[in-house]
């Protein structure tokens, strides 16, 4: 639990539903932050609290502040998991729920996420209602690629499985509009199955998959944007490079 967040927001005579509405965060969000003392909220939300608190960052997020010390090539590098299912999935839901420009999941199957986070699909339509950008980069459930990736994996969900179900998902929301779905070209196949990232505004996590090893028991890497040169820029242009190769859906 952070109690220095609940001893701040208590001294400032607020609620947590109160502080919430002040900063543009949902109520769930703050109760996140409240129950985890170790996850750091995205900067933007972090200085609007720390003002409406009347606190320094210091006091609440100390660890926050403490990283971004770093200098050396690291200093992007927020957290590492030794497997992505280590990742809690409130990091997930509040680097979500922070995003307020960009959200592309480019991860081969993104199955995961409607499993993992919650009310995945309702926050998918409130984030494009408010004019995020939300794109999902998928591998084709019918290419070679595919395929042969169930073969080395061999366990019963299968990869073309997995997409489908994203598939159906994603059909399930509608004609939403901000939303955005293509399947990576042939070509760019083997480089998008061995490599996931999914962008949070500044933020992404990124999954390089290990050999016969499916998503969750790869490691996961936590990149906070600091400048235009550093690992988060070069994982954002092997994804965007993914994308504008793409293909859109077939027509169904």
């Amino acid at each position: 639990m952070n109690s220095a967040l609940r001893s701040a927001i208590a001294d400032a005579g607020l609620s947590p539903r109160q502080l919430a509405l002040r900063i543009g965060v949902t109520s769930k969000t703050v109760e996140r932050w409240l129950a985890d003392s170790g996850l750091r909220p995205h900067a933007r939300n972090r200085d609007d609290a720390c003002r409406a608190l009347g606190v320094d960052e210091d006091m609440i997020w100390p660890q926050a502040v403490k990283d971004r010390i770093k200098s050396g090539h690291d200093r992007e590098l927020v957290q590492s998991y030794p497997y992505r299912s280590a990742c809690p999935s409130t990091v997930w839901a509040d680097l979500i729920d922070s995003a307020g420009e960009e959200l592309f999941f480019a991860g081969y199957t993104n199955y995961f996420l409607w499993t993992q986070v919650p009310a995945f699909a309702d926050t998918l339509r409130r984030k494009a209602a408010e004019g995020c950008r939300v794109r999902f980069l998928l591998g084709d459930p019918e290419g070679q690629v595919t395929r042969q990736r169930e073969v080395v994996e061999d366990v019963a969900l299968s990869v073309s499985t997995r997409i489908r179900i994203t598939l159906e998902n994603l059909d399930r929301l509608g004609e939403l509009g901000g939303v955005e779905t293509r399947f990576s070209a042939p070509e760019d196949a083997t480089n998008h199955v061995s490599l996931s990232v999914f962008r949070f505004d500044h933020d992404a996590l990124v999954t390089p998959h290990l050999a016969r090893l499916v998503g969750h028991d790869s490691p996961l890497l936590h990149l906070r944007r600091q400048g235009d040169k550093g690992m988060f820029a070069r994982f954002s242009e092997h994804a965007e490079e993914l994308w504008q190769a793409a293909r859109p859906l077939p027509t169904r």
